[in-house]
């Protein structure tokens, strides 16, 4: 199992992109966190007309027409993480470093396990000018944010439901068993079926609250003051840069007040960021 999940990961490195072509896959729509419904046939041809335009511009270094069909893409509903990928691409090309880190987030929101957007996301946030030391976080939650990131949403609740079913055939088995040796065997295994199937539900549920927070944005403007409250003659605490990551609280007015990685917090305008 290690040696397969070992080969996997080299397979991902390999076709992971710094500066080169997006990998052009076919546009899927993704049902997952409620993001869109399926699109008739007709649009869905369009669509696809449209994702090899916008392939092709980017191949030929079109940066700009590519990153506009994306959007519009994106315009008609469409939303799959490789179409946030390619724009993220597409975006890092047009050294548009907020849009490009924006884009990688959405991708791995959508999903999680997508090694290529992760390494992207990690060549654009080195290339980012503020440097945020984060607080460190008990070992255990940071060994488990990267087990889940190993599959996707959908895939836990997949596997959940499996390990449902193998719980509930445990329990039958143990019930109905007359062998002490057998009855034994059923309730042990029911005891480890139910305990996976508790964790496969938490990291589901973990990965759809993920999707549908609204907590998370980038800095898009070159550089952004931020003030000590939603005041424009308010002090300035800190300066940001364009593609820093943050948690976005409480709104007021067209203000929004922020968190840093390192507990620093203040108040900037809402129209330098966009919420992942």
């Amino acid at each position: 199992m290690k040696s397969l999940l070992a080969s996997l990961i080299l397979c991902a490195a390999a076709l992971t992109l710094y500066g080169q072509e997006p990998v052009a896959d076919s546009l899927q729509n993704t049902t997952g966190g409620g993001l869109e419904a399926p699109a008739p046939q007709a649009a869905e041809a369009d669509s696809r007309a449209l994702w090899d335009e916008a392939n092709t511009a980017y191949l030929r270094s079109d940066f700009h027409t590519a990153s506009r069909i994306y959007r519009q893409i994106l315009e008609r509903g469409e939303h799959s993480s490789k179409l946030y990928y390619n724009l993220g691409n597409a975006s890092f090309k047009e050294e548009k470093l907020g849009e490009a880190i924006l884009y990688y987030h959405r991708a791995l929101r959508l999903n999680p396990a997508d090694e290529d957007a992760r390494y992207n996301l990690s060549v654009a946030e080195n290339r980012t000018i503020d440097r945020i030391e984060t607080i460190p976080e008990f070992f255990l939650k940071t060994w488990m944010r990267s087990v889940r990131s190993l599959l996707s949403g959908t895939a836990w609740t997949i596997l959940s439901l499996i390990l449902l079913t193998l719980t509930l055939g445990a329990v039958l088995f143990y019930l109905l068993s007359q062998r002490l040796n057998l009855r034994k065997a059923g309730f042990y295994t029911t005891l480890c079926a139910l305990l996976l199937f508790l964790v496969c539900t938490a990291f589901a549920a973990a990965d759809r609250s993920e999707q549908i927070s609204r907590n998370k944005a980038v800095v898009l403007s070159t550089s952004v003051p931020v003030k000590s409250s939603p005041d424009k003659a308010a002090t300035d605490l800190f300066v940001l840069h364009e593609g820093t990551t943050l948690d976005v609280g409480e709104q007021m007015g067209d203000w929004s007040e922020i968190t840093l990685a390192d507990g620093k917090k203040g108040w900037l305008e809402s129209r330098h960021i966009e919420v992942i």
